[in-house]
């Protein structure tokens, strides 16, 4: 699998971004109802349901356009739909985000796995315990397969056990930690658990990280054999405990020994140190890969789901603009208008009675200083002053 190509460019701390695999039949229509009964609730204010090539074109239907399009940039040929939803937290806090689904590239080899990115913004700093925007678009249902990291073989909010063959399980985390843009922990169970230590540990994270975290479970045994596996990436877990894998977007605030647990009970209880360490890694200041910079920029520039003050202040900005330039034609006539009535006026001066030129400096020696020739030039060197004083726009 390739290496995620990144950026320089930081995340903003203001944007929540995951991205994931559908392997069901009807990936939109999950996406629509969902929308739509969460409108009917209240939970979100608005949504839309676009057509990529209506997206790229900015506008829909009566729709206004998006604001500040990139004409430069049309739309990702591999999507299949995008969605747009509002909603807002906090009380007055409003979140913007986009759903896009793709084609992946490996259809075939993935079992027809739909791929999707989400990219949310809100008007301030995120807070992970706002709810997460993934079930703002997907239904929040384990029989939805909507929920397959980016990474084949992997899901979120359950626990998957590393393969037993030591090489693959090392092909495996290494993918993990550059591929995917998912949180990964790796989680050594000390001893085989019972039925409530198999539970994932998820649902105990903030509701804003129970859709970007992917749980592994070692068994006792696969201790040495993890390990071995994670020596490229320079993390070891300890024994019983859990350790968070490094990705490509980690900066170098990231340190093995601070995101590693040494001790995590599975016997159903809150791991609260678990927690606190994949929080504060999720706030870790992270830079952009090539995909995700495209979700941030699409999220920015093209937005189509405008309120209605929105609409009125980019109607008002259109009305100015086309203002701007209707002034600036009606100039440019005038000035086109004035130069043709100086230049009759000039020829009129050039000429005689009956059309004919007057003489030519050929057929007279010496010409007089108010003479046709002199005339034309004074009334081409007016207009030439009076489109100074008149430049356009």
């Amino acid at each position: 699998m390739p290496k995620t190509s990144t950026s320089s460019t930081t995340v903003p701390d203001t944007t929540w971004l995951g991205h994931g695999r559908h392997l069901g039949p009807t990936p939109e229509q999950d996406v629509r109802r969902n929308l739509i009964a969460l409108k009917a609730a209240g939970v979100i204010d608005d949504f839309l349901d676009l057509a990529p090539a209506d997206a790229g074109a900015g506008g829909v239907g009566g729709l206004p356009p998006a604001l500040d399009t990139d004409e430069s940039a049309p739309p990702d040929p591999s999507a299949r739909r995008l969605f747009e939803a509002r909603w807002r937290v906090d009380g007055d806090v409003t979140v913007r985000a986009q759903l896009t689904c793709f084609d992946s590239h490996g259809r075939q080899r993935d079992g027809e796995a739909v791929g999707w990115v989400l990219a949310a913004k809100a008007e301030r700093t995120w807070d992970q315990r706002w709810p997460s925007p993934a079930t703002m678009f997907w239904p929040d249902s384990d029989r939805i397969d909507w929920d397959h990291d980016a990474v084949p073989g992997l899901r979120l909010r359950t626990t998957n056990r590393l393969p037993d063959d030591d090489k693959e399980m090392r092909r495996l985390l290494k993918d993990c930690s550059r591929v995917s843009w998912n949180i990964h922990i790796v989680v050594h169970e000390a001893m085989t658990p019972d039925a409530r230590g198999r539970l994932p540990l998820t649902p105990f994270l903030p509701p804003s990280l129970r859709h970007r975290v992917v749980e592994h479970r070692a068994s006792p045994e696969q201790f040495q054999i993890v390990n071995w596996a994670m020596r490229d990436l320079h993390v070891r877990v300890p024994r019983g405990g859990a350790v968070i894998l490094p990705t490509a977007s980690a900066g170098p605030e990231y340190d093995a020994e601070r995101f590693a647990v040494r001790s995590v009970f599975l016997d159903g209880s809150e791991p609260a140190e678990l927690v606190d360490k994949v929080t504060a890694f999720a706030e870790l200041p992270r830079t952009v890969t090539a995909d995700a910079e495209k979700a941030l920029d699409s999220l920015r520039h093209r937005w189509h789901l405008l309120t209605m003050e929105e609409e009125l202040a980019h109607t008002r900005r259109l009305v100015t603009k086309y203002a701007e330039a209707l002034e600036a034609m009606t100039r440019s006539r005038d000035l086109y208008r004035e130069a043709a009535e100086l230049a009759q006026a000039a020829l009129a001066e050039a000429t005689g009675p009956d059309g004919v030129p007057r003489p030519t400096p050929e057929d007279t020696a010496a010409r007089p200083a108010g003479s046709p020739r002199s005339a034309l030039i004074k009334a081409l060197g007016r207009f030439k002053d009076t489109s100074k004083q008149h430049p356009q726009k």
